[in-house]
C-alpha cells in the first residue's frame, strides 16, 4: 500500500515539476548530403510561451500570432553562434519554426566548411531569463555524437571531431 501511495504521490506532482523544467534541446547535424550544418533548436511549448510573455512585456501569443513566434526565433538566432575551433564565425541562416505537439522547433543552417575538425558553439537562448536554464547540444555526423550542456555561466564550449 505504502508503495501505491509514493507512485501516486509522483503521478501527481509530475505535472506541476514538469513546468518548471528549464531545457532545451538542439541537434547540430552535419549532414553530408545537403553540404549544410542543420540546426533544429527543440524548447518546450510552456517554457516558450513563459518566456515569450517575459521578454515582450505579457502581450504575446506564441501559439497562434505568427509575428510573436517570429519575434522568439529572432531572440533564439540573436543567442546562438558557431565557429570553427580557430574562431572563424559560421554564419547561420534563418530556415523557420514550428510548433510540434508540445515543443516549439527553430531551425537553421550553414554551409559545412571545407576541412572543419571540430566547432565551438555559445548557446544562451533562454539561459538571460532563467540562470537554471540548461541547454543541450548534440552534434552529430561527424564521427561519435558530441553531447555539449550549458549550464550557470557557460559561453562557449567546443566539439572536436575524431579523424
Amino acid at each position: 500500500m505504502r508503495f501505491l501511495l509514493i507512485i501516486v504521490c509522483l503521478l501527481v506532482a509530475a505535472p506541476s515539476m514538469a513546468h518548471q523544467l528549464k531545457s532545451s534541446v538542439t541537434t547540430v547535424l552535419f549532414n553530408k548530403r545537403t553540404s549544410n550544418i542543420e540546426l533544429m533548436h527543440r524548447f518546450y511549448l510552456h517554457d516558450t510561451e513563459h518566456a515569450v510573455a517575459h521578454l515582450f512585456n505579457g502581450k504575446a501569443d506564441i501559439i497562434s500570432n505568427k509575428a510573436d513566434q517570429q519575434r522568439f526565433v529572432d531572440y533564439v538566432e540573436s543567442h546562438v553562434a558557431l565557429q570553427t575551433l580557430n574562431g572563424k564565425p559560421l554564419t547561420l541562416s534563418s530556415v523557420g519554426a514550428q510548433i510540434d505537439g508540445k515543443f516549439f522547433w527553430v531551425y537553421q543552417e550553414a554551409p559545412i566548411p571545407k576541412g572543419i575538425e571540430g566547432i565551438k558553439m555559445s548557446n544562451g537562448a533562454l539561459r538571460d531569463l532563467w540562470p537554471s536554464q540548461v541547454n543541450m547540444v548534440n552534434v552529430e555526423g561527424k564521427g561519435k555524437v558530441k553531447t555539449l550542456h550549458f549550464t550557470q555561466n557557460d559561453t562557449w564550449l567546443e566539439a572536436k571531431f575524431e579523424q
